[in-house]
């Protein structure tokens, strides 16, 4: 399945990070903002009950042990669920952030599928945040069932460790 359309124009390389607020799988608010000062590997999927999107989950948080960085993903994903996965996967080093209630992701970083069967869910991406706000890297998965790039998205972060 080919990546689709998204909502709006995607936050870019070279430019600050936008508001960001989620609701993490303990039901707390939190934000982009609360992680300023670390380097945050942000990512975007549909939902952490999609192979392709557990496996990314599972695989970043066994490449963030000891990266020094803070790993933040995104769905839409409810809290619950995001809890019981990471309860069931032993996720730890990956922080999960629900987008249901604010829907910044989805709209402020225009990160919302467009069209078709996904629709309003999120698209699969990548950015590395650097410690001042600032995006330092940026990849679309072509293929919405497919995987990142892992290497280079954590090479990305340790440039700016």
């Amino acid at each position: 399945m080919a990546q689709p359309a998204f909502h709006g124009p995607l936050p870019q390389v070279g430019t600050t990070a936008p508001t960001l607020r989620y609701v993490n799988k303990d039901r707390q608010e939190g934000t982009l903002a609360d992680l300023k000062g670390d380097v945050v590997l942000l990512i975007a999927f549909p939902s952490v009950d999609t192979a392709a999107c557990a496996l990314e989950t599972r695989t970043f948080n066994q490449r963030a042990v000891d990266l020094g960085a803070k790993v933040l993903s995104i769905s839409m994903d409810l809290p619950f669920a995001l809890g019981r996965f990471c309860a069931a996967e032993g996720i730890e080093n990956v922080l999960t952030g629900s987008d249901f209630r604010y829907h910044d992701a989805a709209h402020v970083w225009g990160a919302a599928i467009a069209e078709g069967v996904m629709a309003g869910t999120l698209g699969r991406i990548t950015w590395v945040i650097d410690k001042a706000g600032v995006i330092q890297y940026l990849e679309v998965t072509p293929e919405l069932g497919g995987e990142p790039d892992y290497d280079r998205a954590i090479e990305a972060v340790k440039r700016f460790i």
